[in-house]
């Protein structure tokens, strides 16, 4: 057994190691409250816990571009494996979609007109509205 006397780093108290002989603390007491005095900062104003001291983050132009090409990456996957018919609509698709819709919309459950007028639904003021028939009808497929 070794009878070197050791200081403790964290109290300063001198100690014979117990288990090893290069021993940094007198007890895992000690050992565990110089780990937490290391990794925590106070802030000046009001004295409370910030963070660890040694994680400091920095921005870097490499970072960024990482960042940038992990986006970009994940974006051409996304678009790879998503089909057409699952993908969100777009301003440009909904334009599309509003300019085939025509504003009047045939309808063929309502029986005809009293002058056998067509009935047709009007997509902007949502009635239903007569035309006069222009097409002759096979009253029969009625």
């Amino acid at each position: 057994m070794d009878t070197k006397y050791y200081v403790c780093q964290y109290c300063h108290d001198e100690f014979i190691p117990k288990r090893r002989y290069i021993q940094k603390f007198c007890s895992a007491t000690c050992r565990s409250k110089a780990h937490h005095q290391k990794n925590k900062t106070v802030s000046s104003s009001d004295k409370r816990v910030i963070g660890p001291l040694n994680k400091i983050e920095k921005m870097s132009a490499a970072g960024i571009g990482n960042a940038a090409a992990g986006a970009l990456a994940a974006d051409v996957v996304k678009n790879l494996i998503t089909k057409n018919h699952d993908r969100p609509a777009t301003k440009g698709d909904i334009l599309a979609l509003s300019q085939k819709i025509e504003r009047f919309h045939r309808v063929l459950n309502i029986a005809l007109g009293i002058n056998g007028e067509l009935p047709y639904f009007d997509m902007v003021t949502k009635k239903i509205v007569y035309f006069k028939n222009t097409i002759p009808i096979n009253k029969n497929k009625f």
